[in-house]
């Protein structure tokens, strides 16, 4: 797992570097339908629901307002958007061949009739284990190419100071190669937009970066968590169980009972009761030695600076496509503080690291060159462009931003503006 933390890195550069975009316009093979899920309940905006077009392998997750977009091609056909979330009921919409705007997706809380689902907690470890072997049953076993979106930003105290984002494709062999040696991923196109300010410049290397539904993979890496060599690490404990997708799946949580040279994971696996699949890991460095986290989440920082890692989470999300199991989301976070020696106070920093996977390929797909592959000391910043054209992302799925991004953008954009004239 120290190779898994270690490999999944990336540089974030806190620079600005101008740049121009070329227009990519819709065209009329395409339809877009957009709108926001809330929760019957309590009538709020519901966050990182999965929405799907049904019968395809297109889809997306809503952001933290409860919004998403969806581009869809006419020649699928598509007849419905199915959405799903953990603890509710499935909701459908239906849809034709026209743009749909603004629409309200409603969904229903799953009635709790789980009394059935009873295990003792002496058990959760070989619940764990059996999930480890079945991998090879419940995931595809041939190489696959994956279309996401991955945006990454980062704030200095409440402000954006960087917000970056691309289009890439993901090479993964199948889940029988328990490795990600093989695996590899390519931005396709992208942007960035960052602060002009000296004050918030700062390089360090860190977890991140487009890499990490390479590394991130816990199902199909061992080195990240799930490896039966490894469950001897951890304490288990049987949770209440939820739905997902109209399935019933245990809820194990997890905590590290050894001490170990580096830090270990702690949290929630969420398993399909009857095929024993993965569908979710909610998991979190352990925080108890600063020191150890330091040195397995740093990988490089100016000449005096202190830094101070407060918390780093991970979400990995998996769902049925095509009758297998398939990475569909992933959400990395760091909050740490850094300061200056001699100086009083220490700033906060947050980097958000999130992708989604919007198709999926499993034709006779082509492995990615090496050479046209992002590589693990790549500044993922240094491979994309400047912002901003609304029409820049064309045909392709997207995360659609959230009202707080969207006026970061125009905040960004008009500092840039100022500080050139």
């Amino acid at each position: 797992m120290k190779t898994f933390i270690s490999r999944a890195i990336g540089i974030l550069l806190f620079t600005m570097i101008a740049g121009t975009l070329t227009s990519s316009a819709q065209t009329d093979d395409y339809f877009t339908v957009s709108g926001i899920v809330k929760s019957q309940s309590n009538k709020k905006a519901v966050e990182f629901a999965n929405v799907s077009v049904n019968g395809t392998n297109i889809g997306t997750v809503t952001n933290e307002d409860g919004e998403f977009t969806l581009k869809i091609k006419k020649s699928t056909k598509a007849n419905a958007i199915v959405v799903s979330l953990i603890g509710y009921s499935n909701s459908w919409m239906n849809i034709g061949e026209e743009n749909i705007d603004n629409a309200v997706i409603w969904l229903k809380p799953k009635q709790n009739l789980l009394d059935e689902v009873i295990v003792e907690a002496s058990v959760s470890r070989n619940i764990v284990a059996q999930a480890i072997r079945n991998i090879d049953k419940n995931y595809g076993t041939t190489p696959t190419l994956l279309t996401g979106f991955y945006r990454e930003t980062a704030r200095k105290g409440n402000h954006y100071i960087n917000i970056s984002e691309a289009v890439v494709h993901m090479f993964k062999t199948g889940y029988n190669v328990r490795n990600a040696n093989s695996d590899r991923v390519q931005v396709i196109k992208g942007r960035k937009l960052l602060s002009e300010k000296a004050s918030d410049t700062l390089a360090v290397r860190l977890i991140g970066g487009p890499n990490m539904s390479v590394y991130m993979d816990v199902v199909k890496n061992p080195d990240g968590f799930l490896d039966e060599s490894t469950l001897n690490y951890y304490s288990f404990m049987m949770e209440k169980p939820v739905y997902i997708d109209h399935r019933i799946q245990y809820v194990i949580s997890f905590k590290p009972m050894v001490n170990l040279e580096y830090a270990l994971f702690e949290g929630k696996l969420y398993i399909d009761k009857e095929s024993l699949a993965v569908t979710r890991a909610e998991l979190s460095l352990d925080m108890s030695d600063k020191n150890k986290v330091t040195q397995t989440i740093l990988k490089k920082k100016p000449f005096g600076l202190i830094f101070k890692p407060q918390e780093l989470t991970f979400l990995i999300n998996y769902e049925e496509r095509n009758g297998k199991m398939c990475l569909s989301y992933m959400r990395n976070e760091v909050k740490f503080k850094c300061n200056w020696k001699k100086r009083l106070f220490h700033t906060s920093y947050g980097v958000v690291s999130e992708m989604v996977v919007t198709d999926k390929d499993d034709n006779n797909v082509e492995k990615i060159p090496y050479r046209e592959s992002f590589k693990e000391d790549d500044s993922f910043t240094d491979k994309v462009k400047a912002f901003y054209d609304e029409d820049f992302w064309g045909n392709y799925n997207i995360l659609a931003p959230t009202e707080s991004l969207d006026k970061a953008v125009t905040k960004l954009k008009k500092q840039h503006k100022d500080m050139n004239n």
